[in-house]
C-alpha cells in the first residue's frame, strides 16, 4: 500500500507542476543515511549495550524466581501452611519486581524510550538540518523520506496553506 501511495503522490505533483509551474521534488532514504552515519552507529551501540545490560538483569531476576518456584514445588508437600504462604508471597513479590523493572526500563515512558530520545535526537537534528540545507541549495520545493511511511521533510514556505485554512475556519492566527 505504501509503495502505491508514494508514486501516486509523485504523479499528482507532476500533474500539478505542469498546471502551475515546475516543481522540484527530491527524496531521501533516512534509514540508509542513519545506517552509515558514525554518530548514529555510536548511539545505536550505546543503546544496544544498555538493552543487553537490562536484559541480563531481567534474566537474573527471572532465574531467582524460577529457583524459588522450583524450591516451592519440591517442598510444598512437607511445608506448613504458613511456610507455603510465605514462599508464595515471595514468588509473587519477585514476579511484581520483574514486571516493574520491565516497565521501568522498556515501558512506554521507560528509560529505553528516554535514552533513545536523548541519544538519537541530536543525530536526527543533524540529518534533518543537512536535508534542509541540500534542499535549499538544490532549490527543491519538497523533500520526502521514502524509508518508512511517506513523510514530508521539507517544503518551501510559499506552499503552506495553513493561514488560508485558518481564515476559512475563521480562526485567529
Amino acid at each position: 500500500m505504501k509503495r502505491i501511495i508514494f508514486p501516486l503522490i509523485l504523479i499528482l505533483f507532476v500533474f500539478i507542476s505542469h498546471s502551475y509551474s515546475q516543481l522540484k521534488i527530491g527524496y531521501v532514504d533516512s534509514k540508509t543515511i542513519l545506517s552509515k552515519l558514525p554518530d548514529a552507529q555510536d548511539a545505536r551501540q550505546k543503546l544496544d549495550g544498555l538493552i543487553r545490560d537490562w536484559q541480563n538483569e531481567l534474566m537474573k531476576m527471572e532465574d531467582q524466581k524460577k529457583i524459588k518456584e522450583d524450591d516451592y514445588d519440591k517442598r510444598k508437600l512437607i511445608m506448613t501452611e504458613q511456610m507455603r504462604n510465605e514462599l508464595q508471597d515471595e514468588i509473587k513479590k519477585l514476579d511484581q519486581q520483574i514486571s516493574d523493572y520491565r516497565d521501568k526500563k522498556f515501558g512506554t515512558n521507560g528509560e529505553l524510550f528516554q535514552k533513545q530520545e536523548e541519544l538519537m535526537k541530536p543525530v536526527q537534528n543533524k540529518v534533518f538540518n543537512a536535508i534542509q540545507d541540500v534542499a535549499k541549495d538544490q532549490d527543491l520545493d519538497f523533500v520526502f523520506d521514502r524509508s518508512g511511511q511517506i513523510m514530508l521533510l521539507y517544503a518551501k514556505d510559499k506552499y503552506d496553506i495553513t493561514p488560508l485554512v485558518m481564515d476559512k475556519l475563521k480562526l485567529q492566527q
